[in-house]
């Protein structure tokens, strides 16, 4: 009976430049490539048109249409992981499964069972790092501990990779050890979804908004970001190949925003607690009012604030938040309304079309002050002062709250001098209580 070698496609959605694709087609087996929709991570998802599910069945029938051309074809499954292997193991003999890693706990605690349950019929399990470029304790202190602080990680980082370089995995070229098997396919209303109305940001690499992006990235109105997180979340862009492309002598701007991306992976994989509680314990005594009237404001870009409730209506509208309005909507919700920045991210979690939990959490303890390298918590933005600086001429305000000058508009939700001095002295307070 013929033996196969399985890839596994997770967050590494594309054929080219794929670390565990290549080793596949590379085995001394032909590649049965295959895809499980876990209903573990399909019940998180609040909405039937979620568009991350949209990118994600889009990309697995370009990559099924693509294989075609070999006489082959994505296999999309759904079910528990440990039930679809078994039914693949009864239908085929299969000799290993590959796939790449993926860091998140879940994601660990069900590789692990899977390896097991392989083991137990003599199958191989192979794991590949793919999404990122250094990966658990790669990047670590000389006394081999892990870092908290950005900038010193961000320092080790780039001398790493100076001196290592940036492999190459050119899966696209062994395209024909794929095994010509046709498999099944499933569509969004089998697993039980819609086609969502937002739009996946397409990706194009723009040599102009990376060697500008010092000097445009803070600019909402600008629109001058890259798009590239939910292509980096999902794989459909290889993390590798934009890390060449940013790295030069000018300017690394874009390629230190990779590197934040890792940094928050690394804390993530060595302080998994991170996920749900304060990084820094002694903020777990702090007295949230989670006032759920207010919160309902901030989710819908009703808090009378122009800047903030232009962020959150771009989110729920889109899917994307501009990075440095995430930051002022963050602290807000956090310092002016007192709202436990748990509330926050989990709203980001199923908005966002970029989610990553690792650098969600960490940007949102951030901002809170309790993560690693947080800012402090006297750090409190002015939300009209940050108009001032990043959208004088009120641009973005305009296209996202158009009524910002009615009379229907709100007042503001809170004084922000009240609200100041209200975090001030909570915070306080909590940390005292040490």
């Amino acid at each position: 009976m013929e033996q196969f070698t399985i890839f596994w496609f997770r967050r590494d959605l594309r054929l080219d430049d794929n670390a565990g694709l290549f080793h596949a087609l590379n085995s001394a087996h032909k590649v049965l490539p295959i895809f499980i929709f876990d209903p573990k991570i399909l019940e998180k998802l609040a909405n039937k048109n979620d568009a991350r599910l949209s990118m994600i069945h889009t990309a697995l029938v370009n990559i099924s249409d693509a294989m075609k051309k070999n006489g082959c074809n994505l296999g999309m499954y759904h079910g528990k992981p440990e039930a679809v292997f078994e039914q693949i193991t009864k239908k085929y003999s299969i000799s290993k499964v590959i796939t790449n890693r993926d860091y998140e706990p879940y994601a660990q605690d069900r590789d692990r069972r899977i390896e097991d349950l392989l083991s137990s019929k003599g199958i191989a399990f192979e794991t590949y790092k793919d999404q990122v470029i250094f990966e658990k304790a790669e990047v670590v202190k000389d006394d081999g501990t892990p870092y908290r602080v950005y900038t010193p990680f961000s320092r080790k980082w780039l001398a790493k990779m100076n001196v290592e370089g940036i492999p190459e995995f050119p899966s696209e070229n062994y395209l024909e050890e794929l095994a010509p098997v046709i498999q099944p396919q499933l569509t969004l209303n089998e697993i039980g979804f819609e086609l969502s109305s937002i739009q996946y940001p397409d990706f194009e690499f723009n040599e102009e908004i990376i060697a500008n992006y010092e000097a445009t990235r803070n600019f909402p109105a600008l629109d001058q970001t890259s798009r590239t997180g939910s292509h980096l979340r999902f794989g459909t862009l290889s993390v590798r190949k934009m890390a060449i492309a940013s790295n030069n002598d000018e300017n690394n701007t874009f390629l230190k925003e990779l590197i934040w991306r890792e940094f928050f992976m690394q804390i993530l994989w060595h302080f998994p607690h991170s996920a749900t509680t304060c990084f820094k314990p002694q903020y777990e005594n702090i007295d949230w009012r989670n006032n759920e009237e207010e919160f309902e404001k901030w989710c819908t870009g009703t808090t009378g604030y122009p800047f903030i409730d232009a962020g959150m209506r771009e989110l729920n509208a889109t899917g994307f938040m501009h990075n440095r309005v995430r930051m002022l909507v963050g602290s807000f919700l956090c310092k002016h309304l007192l709202i436990d920045w748990r509330w926050g991210e989990a709203y980001f979690a199923e908005k966002l079309l970029d989610y990553e939990m690792s650098s969600n959490v960490g940007n949102w303890q951030w901002v809170a002050g309790c993560g690693v390298d947080a800012a402090p918590y006297f750090r409190i933005f002015n939300p009209i002062e940050q108009i001032k600086k990043f959208d004088k001429q009120l641009e973005y305000i305009e296209k996202w709250v158009p009524d910002f000058q009615e009379l229907t508009y709100p007042q503001p939700i809170v004084d922000h001098k009240f609200a100041r001095e209200r975090c001030l002295t909570t915070y306080k307070s909590a940390l005292n209580r040490i």
